[in-house]
C-alpha cells in the first residue's frame, strides 16, 4: 500500500490547524518546528490546500493559515486527495498493466482494498481524530516543547 509522505504530512499539518485553531491564524513556522515538517515542503502542501478551499491564508504580521471550514466538515480523504496523493493497494499504481501489461489475477482485490481505504478515510473529520485522548496529550507536549523552543531559543540549541 502506497501513501507517501506528501499525504501524512498534509494531514498533519491540517490536524495541527484544527488543535490550534481558537488562536488564529497559525504560521507555517510554527506547524514545522512542531510538527519537523520542512517550512519549504509545508509552503507547496498548503499551496495544493488553499487552491481547493482547505485553509486560507492571512497576511501580514500575525498573519498565517486557519481552516476553511470547521473541522467536523473536513474529511481525511478530501485531504489526501488535495495534494494529488492517493491511497493505493495495487502494485501497477491502479493502470490495470500488472502483469506483464496485462491485468494480474489478483488486481481486482487491491483495486477494492484501495476502494475501501478511500471510504474509510472519508469517513474520518478532523474533529474526531483531534477529540482523542492520545491526539490531544501529543498536541499537548508538542505545545510544551515550543513554548521552551520560543521562551528559551538558546536552551533549545543544546
Amino acid at each position: 500500500m502506497r501513501l507517501t509522505a506528501k499525504g501524512r504530512y498534509a494531514v498533519t499539518a491540517m490536524l495541527d490547524l484544527a488543535v490550534h485553531q481558537n488562536g488564529g491564524p497559525i504560521s507555517l513556522a510554527d506547524i514545522s518546528r512542531r510538527q519537523g515538517i520542512s517550512l519549504s515542503y509545508l509552503e507547496q502542501l498548503f499551496a495544493k490546500l488553499r487552491k481547493q478551499d482547505l485553509v486560507s491564508s492571512v497576511r501580514g504580521p500575525g498573519g498565517g493559515y486557519l481552516l476553511q471550514r470547521n473541522p467536523a466538515e473536513i474529511f481525511v480523504a478530501e485531504i489526501i486527495d488535495s495534494v494529488d496523493e492517493n491511497v493505493d493497494a495495487t502494485k501497477c499504481s491502479g493502470r490495470a498493466d500488472c502483469q506483464h501489461g496485462e491485468t494480474c489475477l489478483s488486481h481486482q482485490l487491491w483495486a477494492d482494498l484501495s476502494e475501501e481505504i478511500h471510504h474509510f478515510l472519508a469517513s474520518i473529520n478532523l474533529a474526531s481524530i483531534i477529540a482523542k485522548r492520545e491526539v490531544r496529550q501529543i498536541a499537548d507536549r508538542q505545545d510544551a516543547i515550543e513554548d521552551r523552543i520560543v521562551r528559551f531559543p538558546a536552551v533549545a540549541e543544546l
